[in-house]
């Protein structure tokens, strides 16, 4: 073997990384015993960066592009190395390729329910999930303060980690942000960004930055689910002795049988509504009285509770009653936002028709006016 055969399997030349994974992170150049030779090649593609390692130190980041490794492109590496300009001497280094695309589509959940407390139900526990994206903004903090001297680091290495911060803020913003548990499907987008806001100067320190992070779903325990699918339920009936009373009607109406037994029952009716009139006629022919099936009074109307919105809190439920001792000591305005079960959204309490007449009611004049 000839002396360029010994420089040639002595010296690397070329220096580039194509990554055919998803998850890696950070990809270490593996270059053996050799050494790197001046004036070598390095290629960093898109989505890349490549950094140089000398003796335990972090000396040159080069981000997309075709280098020549000269002294005039290594300033760093230069001064670490003490080299005169048109040194060319072989050198070695570590070069480590980091991935700085996103990292799509990994996910976060809360392992355990947060207990936050609701201006209507009280205290509940919440579970919520969704996605998030991670990206890679400072290599060189990236590869000092998580990565080390890891050879091949993936994804799922400081995936745990983020899901903990994440997490951890956002038991936090739920529990700041005081938004009815009704009303938070409709605040998942806001949520989501006050969050990444949030953890957005820890992932710097790490290097990192979160692009996106979305909150797909919060939810009650199942338990409680269960409870506010009966009240909805129950909302969707109204009435429920017509209820009843249609349910048995059907029933009964599914087939002949129940035909015939409607006929029946209404037959036997009309027979004792002829014999009490005609018992109450007498022999005198007094005159007639119409005696009919009573129907039972409906059950009272449930009162409405009303709640009140100021200055971004909510105070209630209050009963009309007490709507009306408000008003009259001035602390519910016609301008002041009420809500109540089954309202579509915030209305000023002049918009609501029954506490509309809270403020048209006036005192009669004192006496001796």
């Amino acid at each position: 073997m000839g002396i360029f055969d010994f420089l040639t399997g002595e010296f690397i030349d070329v220096i580039h990384w194509t990554d055919d994974t998803r998850d890696t992170m950070v990809w270490r150049f593996e270059r053996e015993a050799h050494e790197i030779k001046y004036g070598a090649k390095l290629t960093v593609r898109e989505g890349q960066a490549a950094v140089f390692v000398h003796e335990g130190q972090i000396a040159d980041v080069f981000t997309p592009g075709l280098y020549m490794l000269e002294t005039n492109n290594m300033p760093i590496m230069t001064t670490l190395q003490h080299w005169d300009h048109g040194f060319k001497s072989p050198f070695k280094s570590e070069v480590y390729f980091v991935n700085t695309t996103r990292f799509n589509d990994l996910k976060w959940g809360t392992k355990n329910p947060i207990i936050v407390r609701d201006p209507e139900f009280g205290p509940v526990r919440l579970r919520s999930f969704g996605t998030y994206s991670i990206k890679v903004s400072d290599p060189a903090r990236f590869l000092s303060e998580i990565v080390g001297t890891d050879g091949e680091f993936t994804m799922d290495e400081i995936s745990y980690q983020i899901r903990n911060i994440i997490v951890q803020e956002f038991s936090r913003t739920i529990a700041r942000a005081q938004i009815p548990v009704l009303d938070m499907a409709a605040n998942t987008r806001e949520l989501g960004k006050l969050v990444g806001t949030e953890i957005a100067a820890q992932l710097a320190e790490y290097g990192l930055s979160m692009p996106e992070l979305y909150i797909e779903n919060i939810s009650l325990p199942p338990s409680v689910e269960e409870v506010m699918d009966k009240r909805s339920s129950m909302g969707v009936i109204g009435n429920l002795n017509e209820y009843m009373q249609f349910q048995a009607a059907e029933s009964l109406g599914r087939d002949g049988a129940g035909a015939a037994a409607i006929q029946a029952g209404m037959g036997a009716g009309l027979g004792m509504q002829i014999g009490a009139q005609a018992i109450q006629a007498g022999p005198w022919g007094a005159r007639p009285v119409a005696v009919g099936n009573q129907t039972p009074p409906p059950p009272p109307a449930i009162e409405k509770v009303w709640h009140l919105a100021e200055n971004g809190k909510t105070t209630g439920p209050f009963s009309k009653a007490a709507m009306g001792r408000m008003a009259a000591e001035a602390k519910l305005s016609r301008e002041s936002y009420v809500w109540t079960p089954g309202q579509d959204g915030w209305l000023q309490a002049e918009d609501v028709a029954e506490l509309a007449q809270l403020f048209t009611v006036l005192p009669p004049p004192p006496p001796g006016s």
